[in-house]
């Protein structure tokens, strides 16, 4: 079962969705680009492609991290001054 947590307009007919997922017993972040097409029933749906990385959710804390280090080093430019470690 996935979690969808959110999507992410990338162009015209790509998203980049973040979701939780289950493969092999082993829970998931899962921040993928998925693309749109049509099912037999002839009902646009969005299908995911290779592009994208999977984590384990035990290392969610590190991705967080990650992530606050990119909004540090945003703010940093925009204030002009530089990234500190």
């Amino acid at each position: 079962m996935s979690v969808i947590i959110k999507d992410i307009p990338k162009s015209n007919n790509e998203i980049i969705r973040i979701e939780v997922s289950e493969f092999k017993g082993m829970d998931l972040i899962n921040i993928r680009i998925w693309y749109q097409a049509f099912d037999a029933g002839g009902n646009m749906v969005y299908k995911p492609t290779q592009k994208g990385v999977a984590i384990n959710v035990s290392q969610y804390e590190e991705l967080r991290d990650g992530i606050e280090k990119i909004n540090n080093y945003l703010q940093d430019k925009k204030s002009g001054a530089t990234l500190q470690e």
